[in-house]
């Protein structure tokens, strides 16, 4: 363990989350890492039990310690009658335990006080309904052409993520680049309140969540949030068409300022390339930036944004745009005889609208099938939600439309179809079987849903059939 520097001392975590020392016997007084789950315990690392609906952390103390955990928080709710367990078992494995208020408050309050000791750091914060992981990994391709940066792994964006994120900061970095994310009131607020960024921006506010959050003012008021730990020097960027553009701007300290095809300087033109994504004019270069449809340009453009404003020159934009990847499910372009474009990471009303508009404009030799699954999430607005989108289905140029998930499934029954051939279904496999067995070499096969749906189940059984390369 000593080879891997102290992130706090027992004393530092007191300090920090106004907590509790009820004993250590750890032989470093300190942790070297942070997790929530008992899994992920290295040697030398703080275990945060958390105390959820359905299941309480604390069950999981004794497997952390046996991993080597040197650190235990304890949320107070347990109390002083165990005391004496924690205390013992603290004293078998040679670890601290901390009690705590509250275990997550704890967790939020010890990452805001470890991004304290990196006054240096310039904290990037991203966030918006779709498009936020998407982004910050471009505005990470192109910061690292010229400055050390850390960032979020996945989308480590929550009430849980964002904290366990910034514990990976180290004193060599030079640019912070997180996203926030959020689903129930006041979560923005306590992760901005952790990272208080000094350069922000929002994606887009749509209607993710808002089964959850009630109403898309709601959605918008959360993601405001992200600027409320702005000062005077502080800068945050906003969509230029966004209907809430100008409520994102209002009565936030420092400079709000929009993105866009008019709105990002250095920027005199685009072409689209179709699934090969979208050439980019920018500062006298031609970018190609290989990510397809007119929101990832719209993520692309608010990348710039921010570089232009950390004053990134226009060639290192360049190398960095031209090096982004596809993630997992988010546009991702799988090729073969059949081409697939897998966009089934997440989906809400917006994106799923903008994800048909955008393949039904493309231009495709061959045919064109859409496999849509349900998007989760919307509450009262589902029904309505996913007829909009059965309809939009309904009216583009595929020659097949295969449905997944009861929501969807629900909605398509009242949808004319004009005699396009859609079709339901209740199960994976069933669904992978129409597809290996329907499709033909030329086809263009797109796949999108909301991640509980898991879409990506319909690949195996394609590549099984070589119709598209593992």
């Amino acid at each position: 363990m000593a080879e891997f520097p102290l992130l706090m001392t027992v004393s530092q975590l007191v300090q920090a989350t106004g907590g509790t020392c009820l004993c250590d016997f750890s032989d470093s007084h300190g942790f070297t890492g942070v997790v929530t789950d008992s899994r992920n315990v290295q040697p030398g690392f703080l275990f945060v039990p958390l105390m959820g609906e359905f299941q309480d952390g604390h069950s999981f103390i004794p497997r952390a310690l046996e991993s080597g955990a040197s650190v235990v928080l304890v949320d107070g709710e347990h109390g002083d009658g165990s005391a004496s367990l924690f205390f013992e078992l603290a004293r078998a494995r040679g670890a601290a335990f901390v009690r705590v208020p509250n275990t997550l408050r704890a967790l939020q309050d010890a990452a805001r006080a470890y991004v304290d000791r990196f006054p240096s750091l310039h904290r990037v914060g991203i966030t918006g309904s779709s498009g936020k992981t998407t982004t910050k990994e471009i505005v990470a391709s192109i910061f690292s052409r010229r400055y050390r940066v850390v960032m979020n792994e996945g989308n480590l964006n929550s009430e849980t993520g964002l904290p366990l994120s910034v514990f990976k900061i180290r004193a060599d970095h030079q640019v912070g680049i997180f996203e926030l994310g959020m689903n129930r009131r006041g979560e923005m607020d306590e992760i901005a309140s952790v990272l208080r960024p000094s350069l922000a921006l929002v994606t887009n506010v749509g209607t993710a969540h808002i089964g959850i959050l009630g109403s898309q003012d709601a959605i918008a008021e959360e993601k405001k949030r992200i600027f409320a730990y702005f000062d005077s020097d502080s800068v945050g960027f906003v969509p230029e068409d966004d209907t809430y553009r100008d409520f994102l701007a209002r009565d936030v300290a420092g400079e709000i300022r929009a993105f866009g095809l008019r709105s990002t300087g250095g920027v005199t033109g685009t072409k689209a390339l179709g699934i090969d994504g979208t050439q980019i004019e920018y500062e006298g270069l031609s970018i190609q930036f290989p990510l397809p449809g007119p929101y990832n340009l719209s993520n692309a453009l608010g990348a710039i944004s921010l570089a232009r404003e950390a004053g990134i020159g226009a060639r290192e934009v360049k190398e960095g745009l031209e090096a982004v990847k596809p993630l997992f499910g988010r546009a991702e372009i799988i090729r073969g005889p059949i081409t697939v474009i897998l966009d089934c990471y997440n989906a809400n009303p917006d994106s799923m609208e903008s994800a048909i508009h955008f393949y039904s404009r493309l231009e495709w030799p061959g045919r064109k099938i859409l496999v849509l699954g349900s998007m989760l999430e919307l509450g009262a607005e589902s029904a309505e939600a996913h007829r909009m989108v059965c309809a939009s289905a309904a009216a583009s140029p595929a020659e097949k439309v295969f449905l997944f998930g009861d929501d969807i499934v629900a909605a398509s029954a009242g949808t004319d179809w004009r005699g396009k051939d859609a079709r339901s279904f209740g199960d994976i496999e069933s669904l992978s079987a129409a597809l290996e067995r329907e499709t033909v070499e030329g086809d263009l096969v797109f796949v999108k849903g909301s991640r509980g749906m898991a879409l990506e189940r319909v690949c195996p059984a394609l590549s099984r059939s070589g119709k598209v390369t593992p």
